[in-house]
This record gives structure tokens, C-alpha cells and sequence, in this order.
């Protein structure tokens, strides 16, 4: 299936100058300045433009599910990616580097 409008979002994913590892999917239609304040305050007032995307359901992304990124972004104007938590970096650099612990097979 070919992405339609209907089935696709256009946004720009920001990244925080205050909180390493947290990033904010933003409707590209939807004003930053029209956040909520303790969303502004955790990325503050000028983050770093990472990249833009359109987003299809079809699309991967590394580290959340894009269908809950979609509803958010449609029900929202945007999604918040927090930064992972230490065990789930140890976990990824272990499953990437092809190393598991006693009894993880």
C-alpha cells in the first residue's frame, strides 16, 4: 500500500539542549511556541533541530512504536521520546554487540 495524505504526518523531531536523549515529534502544521509550558521547559526554548520526516505506518523508527507517535501527533501535535533508561542502553549494547548474560538465551 502507497502512503496517502490520510495516512501520513508530516513533522520535525527536536532535540533537547537540556536533557540528553529526549526528543519531541512535532506536527510540522502545529507552532512550537503553542506547547505546554512543561513541555517547553524540558526542551527548552530553542531546541535543535534533529531532521524532518514524514511519517508513515510503515515507517521504523529506533526507539518508540510509530502508530502511538501518529495518534499523538494527530490527537496532540506531538509526541515526546524520552531519553531510555540505563538498563535498556546495557540491554541494546549487549544485543548489538551479539553478547547475552547467563540464562538470556
Amino acid at each position: 500500500m502507497s502512503p496517502t495524505p490520510q495516512n501520513t504526518i508530516d513533522c520535525i523531531v527536536y532535540r533537547s539542549r537540556i536533557k540528553d536523549g529526549m526528543y519531541l515529534y512535532l506536527a510540522a502544521n502545529h507552532p512550537y511556541a503553542e506547547l505546554p509550558e512543561n513541555i517547553l521547559q524540558g526542551m527548552g526554548r530553542d531546541p535543535e533541530e534533529a531532521m524532518r520526516l514524514t511519517l508513515t505506518p510503515e515507517r521504523k523508527l529506533a526507539r518508540v512504536d510509530i502508530a502511538q507517535v501518529m495518534e499523538n501527533l494527530r490527537e496532540r501535535g506531538f509526541h515526546l521520546q524520552m531519553p531510555p533508561r540505563a538498563e535498556y542502553l546495557a540491554s541494546w549494547d549487549n544485543d548489538k554487540l551479539g553478547l547475552r548474560g547467563r540464562g538470556e538465551d
